[in-house]
């Protein structure tokens, strides 16, 4: 069952992000992710069956691949605002072996998160684990060129992602945060962002937390325009992707 911790962030984040009362921001980007989202599922329907039927043929288990992240959206209640965290289920194209052990991503996360990862040579210098086992043929090349998340656009569609925000991280990433990591959350979260553009794998833990909370505080209309179109060459080039 989905767990939900409604904080009380109102004063702390209305300052943090300039926009908490612009009703008009989150109206323009709720209809933004809807008509993009379903649009491109509808033009993407193709090569969304023909990935299903690559995975299928790789490697047994299932085509979607469900993983429970923590993000966070945004309420009302009279002139206050809140932002409820909640685990979600977020979907992706499976990538990996089926039932394949998390306990090797975990300890990598908290790694990361506490400073000790370090870069690979391997990697070209980003921060991945390499040579996972866990990755099949198939999803090391879906991942190559970002087309695992696609599914995610469901998820937009849900209401639990926009098109930009931060990324949503799982449970236990989040349990590792210190005191000021949790202000990332104060946005709902999104596919593509400016982690995704500017730095994705290439940078340390805090300067990616530190983008996250850039974009919360600046969120607007047209970065979320910007962005987006940052993210086609960020895709296409295949930049910090595995």
């Amino acid at each position: 069952m989905a767990q939900t911790q409604t904080w009380q962030w109102s004063s702390q984040f209305a300052e943090l992000t300039g926009h908490s009362e612009n009703e008009f921001y989150f109206v323009c980007k709720r209809c933004l992710d809807l008509v993009v989202a379903g649009v491109l599922l509808i033009l993407l329907l193709p090569l969304l069956l023909v990935i299903a039927i690559l995975i299928k043929l790789d490697s047994p288990g299932p085509v979607i691949f469900t993983h429970e992240r923590v993000g966070a959206r945004r309420l009302r209640s009279g002139k206050k605002t809140f932002w409820a965290v909640r685990n979600f289920p977020m979907y992706k194209f499976r990538s990996m072996v089926q039932d394949a052990d998390s306990s090797v991503h975990e300890a990598y996360i908290r790694d990361f998160v506490e400073g000790r990862a370090r870069a690979s040579e391997e990697t070209g210098g980003k921060f991945k684990l390499t040579n996972d086992p866990r990755v099949t043929r198939v999803g090391r090349i879906l991942r190559k060129v970002s087309f695992d998340e696609l599914p995610q656009l469901f998820n937009v569609l849900k209401g639990e992602m926009s098109l930009v925000g931060p990324r949503p991280v799982p449970p236990y990433e989040v349990a590792c945060y210190r005191s000021g990591h949790h202000q990332r959350l104060a946005a709902l979260p999104g596919i593509t962002g400016l982690w995704q553009v500017n730095g994705r794998c290439q940078v340390p833990f805090e300067e990616m937390v530190g983008m996250d909370i850039e974009y919360v505080r600046n969120a607007s209309l047209w970065l979320d325009l910007k962005i987006l179109v940052l993210t086609i060459p960020a895709v296409l080039s295949g930049r910090g992707a595995e």
